[in-house]
Order: structure tokens, then C-alpha cells, then sequence
């Protein structure tokens, strides 16, 4: 199961730039490093600067604040490994074929909760920006409306033809679906960070409520 990680790939995607300067590009690794490991908001300029090997003041003369390396630099490389990501989503999960309906579901949800583990705290920045910013939200609406949608409707609408699934538009059930297991992406790794999940009980759960709702 792929779990790339967003850092390591808005990384390797600021290496292919040649606008960065030498001291730039190690401020720049220095910072997406840092906030991986401690958070953004307890990541101070001072500890970036450190660990990139260049003065404070030049993280300001270049970047000017924290907050504008995080959104006018680090996060547009996050959004340019959107692709690379997605592409390995389809690849893990819908290039394969599935005994029933709940299995396929499980392997989806199984997939971006490993996803969404290994990427905690850029999950936790990108729900803050879709929240906020018009652009970013129809920027990633736009690009999944081109490539996941058309597979996640070839396997909707197998299930439908094998009974399996109720007939209702597609949009309809994905719209369903996500709202539950965003749902609980949310509060298992923003709201209720630090309780003890059992992930493979609440995935099994998770199922079984999106199959079945809460009726008796």
C-alpha cells in the first residue's frame, strides 16, 4: 500500500525549480521538514534558520514571515504533487478488482487513512486553506473531476449493475460517502488527535454505517 509522503515529494519538487537560490532551497527544506516533524505552529523561524544553516534575517529578507513561506512557497509545491499523489490512489485502489462493494470500500478507506497518517500535519494545513480559500477549493475540485471521478464512476456503476449499490446518481453517493469518511478523518486527526483510535475497528465500522446507515 503506497503512502507517499507530501514533504518528501514538495521536496523533490522545489529540487526540479531553478527560481530558488542555494540558501533559499535549504530554508525551504529546512521548513516543510520541521513542520512535519513538530507542526507548523510550534516550528519557530529561529529553528528553521538553524537547521537550514543561514541567519534569521534571511529567512525574512527572502520570505518575509513564516506564514508567507507556508502559503506562498511550501504550500503551491504541496498542491503541484497533487497529481503524483492521485495517480498512486488510482493505481492502489481502483486498477483492481474487488469481491463485493465493502471490500472495495474497506481497500479506499484503508488506503487514505495511511494516506492521511503519513501526511498529519499538511492534512491538518490543507483542511484550514480549503476552508478559507475560493481558489485552492476549486483548484482541486476541478482536477478531480478529471481523474478520479471517472474511475470511482466505472466502479459505481459495476456495483450497480451487480445489485450491490442503490440507484442513485453517482454524485449522490460519492457526496455520501466522503461526508462520512471525512467525517471521520477530521476528528480522528483534528479534533480527538490524542485518544486512542483502534483504526481497524472504526474502519469496519465506518463500512458498515456507510452500508447500512444507523437504522436497527
Amino acid at each position: 500500500m503506497s503512502a507517499r509522503n507530501f514533504i518528501e515529494l514538495a521536496i523533490s519538487q522545489a529540487k526540479n525549480k531553478q527560481e530558488m537560490t542555494e540558501k533559499q532551497q535549504r530554508v525551504f527544506e529546512a521548513a516543510i521538514s520541521l513542520f512535519a516533524e513538530k507542526g507548523y505552529a510550534s516550528t519557530s523561524t529561529s529553528e528553521i534558520a538553524k537547521a537550514a544553516g543561514v541567519a534569521e534575517g534571511t529567512i525574512f529578507r527572502h520570505f518575509g514571515s513564516k506564514e508567507n513561506l507556508l502559503f506562498s512557497v511550501i504550500l503551491p509545491f504541496i498542491i503541484e504533487s497533487i497529481p503524483i499523489v492521485a495517480d498512486e490512489f488510482i493505481q492502489d485502489v481502483f486498477t483492481k478488482s474487488y469481491p463485493s462493494f465493502e471490500s472495495f470500500l474497506t481497500a479506499l478507506i484503508e488506503n487514505r487513512l495511511h494516506f492521511v497518517k503519513e501526511n498529519q500535519e499538511i492534512f491538518k494545513i490543507l483542511v484550514v486553506e480549503l476552508l478559507q480559500r475560493d481558489d485552492l477549493r476549486m483548484q482541486l475540485i476541478a482536477f478531480f473531476q478529471k481523474a478520479p471521478s471517472q474511475h470511482i464512476n466505472r466502479i459505481l456503476d459495476g456495483f450497480k449493475q451487480r445489485g450491490e449499490l442503490i440507484d442513485l446518481p453517482n454524485f449522490t453517493l460519492i457526496r455520501s460517502m466522503l461526508t462520512q469518511i471525512f467525517g471521520y478523518f477530521m476528528i480522528r486527526f483534528t479534533i480527538l488527535p490524542n485518544r486512542k483510535w483502534d483504526d481497524a475497528t472504526e474502519v469496519k465500522r465506518l463500512v458498515q454505517l456507510i452500508l447500512h446507515g444507523v437504522g436497527a
